[in-house]
């Protein structure tokens, strides 16, 4: 909680609008948590980190729905609705909001620690590279960002390291 008397309540934006809603409702006086992380974005065989919002569509906005016009939230550029159970707006636990907080790293973004997207064993199939539609199995994953497969080449296994954003499940 923000400050006395303040709740959380999450605001479903407009697409890709999370940062403009934010900035409108922080122009009316209200606390807002747009929780953010680095996304991976390959594009034109280039890849770099992106600022993503960790709930796409979603922010979370502090309301004392005794004192403020939380009514003006409905029409604040960027925003489509205020989360409501019926009439009444659903408030999110502090915990959620705290935890969310716990986890960011010194520059504000929410770290992931996702587990491997393969196991050994798994079939693949690759995706770009040299090995393009080559099937294989996975061996394993020495970091989170390479895979080791195994492909059929020439009648015989051949063991290839390749990124793991260039490997799908087959």
């Amino acid at each position: 909680m923000t400050e006395t008397g303040h709740r959380w309540y999450a605001v479903q934006s407009q697409p890709n609008a999370e940062a403009k809603a934010a900035n409108h409702l922080l122009r009316q006086g209200f606390g807002v948590y747009l929780p953010r992380y680095l996304k991976r974005r390959r594009h034109a065989r280039k890849v770099d980190m992106v600022a993503a919002p960790l709930f796409p569509r979603y922010l979370f906005v502090a309301i004392d729905m005794e004192t403020q016009r939380w009514r003006s939230i409905f029409s604040t550029v960027g925003v489509s609705r205020l989360v409501c159970n019926g009439e009444v707006p659903a408030s999110v636990p502090d915990q959620v909001i705290a935890t969310l907080e716990e986890r960011e790293d010194d520059k504000g973004f929410v770290r992931l620690d996702l587990p491997p997207p393969f196991k050994a064993g798994d079939k693949i199939t690759v995706l770009d590279g040299a090995f393009t539609d080559c099937l294989g199995l996975v061996e394993s994953m020495p970091d989170r960002r390479r895979v080791s497969i195994l492909l059929d080449l020439l009648g015989r296994k051949v063991r290839v390291l390749v990124e793991s954003d260039s490997v799908a499940a087959a």
